[in-house]
């Protein structure tokens, strides 16, 4: 029995998805299973890695040993994995694809993303329609994408009549993506926060937030996770102790004020890593 119950959302393809995740960006070896597996039966459901964070296996291992444990069935694990700008391409990214699958070892990809569009390459349109192909090959369930404007999304749209599930992208506080979320809702598009409590900021440290904190008496992480939730967003923040795990779930016993939400919201001031889509490239 899982410590937290995370509510969960349907997906456009009838699948479902947490409304918070779990990210493992540097979780490896040993250390990283058994934080990764920690998580599991903290309650988190989406588990998230890539290519590049050269710790497939390690979620694989973490998601067989929870599930040889009686934590939690297969099924209602959600493994998302990317396919990095090195593999862009229809058959580079079928043979990624498959390669991934080999090394979770977990039968199948739950949900599989382009982390990057790296629009100077060209060739995010051949890369999604390789991954329809592994979807219909059975090898991945979902498909999706990471880091995509709206016009990227459209032309993927245009071209395949498949709306991507999931567009994961940089959002927090300070950048809250207002018209991309639009046009997510719109389309039936679940928004999905990397880096979503601003790492390496002064954002916990706000007066705004901190003041919120005190008066609902949660945490200043708390406060900005649920302020994720309340935007329709499955922020995955990423955590290798086991009580910030919990601390990071424990976010659905409260609800912010709509004045509360829109007074975080108006902290933005962009973006803050090298991380626009029209320029940064991603191998």
């Amino acid at each position: 029995m899982a410590d937290i119950d995370i509510p969960a959302i349907t997906l456009n393809d009838g699948t479902t998805f947490a409304e918070l995740g779990l990210g493992t960006y540097k979780l490896t070896g040993e250390e990283g299973i058994a934080a990764i597996e920690a998580g599991i039966r903290t309650g988190y459901r989406v588990i998230d890695t890539a290519v590049n964070y050269g710790n497939e296996h390690e979620v694989g291992e973490a998601v067989r040993r929870a599930v040889a444990a009686g934590v939690v069935e297969r099924d209602d694990i959600v493994v998302t994995t990317k396919i990095p700008g090195r593999h862009h391409g229809y058959d580079e990214a079928i043979a990624s694809g498959r390669e991934s699958n080999a090394t979770l070892g977990l039968g199948r990809i739950d949900l599989l993303l382009i982390h990057w569009p790296n629009p100077s390459v060209g060739k995010h349109l051949d890369t999604f329609k390789g991954m329809l192909a592994l979807r219909e090959e059975g090898l991945v369930r979902s498909v999706g994408v990471s880091n995509f404007t709206e016009a990227m999304l459209q032309e993927l749209i245009d071209a395949t009549g498949v709306v991507p599930v999931v567009n994961q992208v940089e959002l927090h506080p300070y950048f809250p993506q207002g018209a991309l979320r639009a046009f997510h809702a719109e389309h039936g598009i679940r928004t999905e926060s990397w880096s979503p409590l601003a790492r390496r900021t002064e954002l916990l440290t706000e007066p705004l937030i901190r003041d919120l904190a005190e008066a609902y008496q949660v945490s200043p992480t708390q406060v900005v996770l649920r302020w994720h939730v309340q935007l329709g967003s499955t922020p995955i923040p990423k955590s290798s102790d086991a009580d910030r795990q919990r601390e990071n779930a424990d976010v659905f016993g409260f609800a912010l004020d709509d004045d509360h939400v829109e007074a975080i919201s108006a902290l933005e001031r962009g973006r803050l890593w090298d991380g626009d889509p029209l320029t940064h490239e991603e191998f």
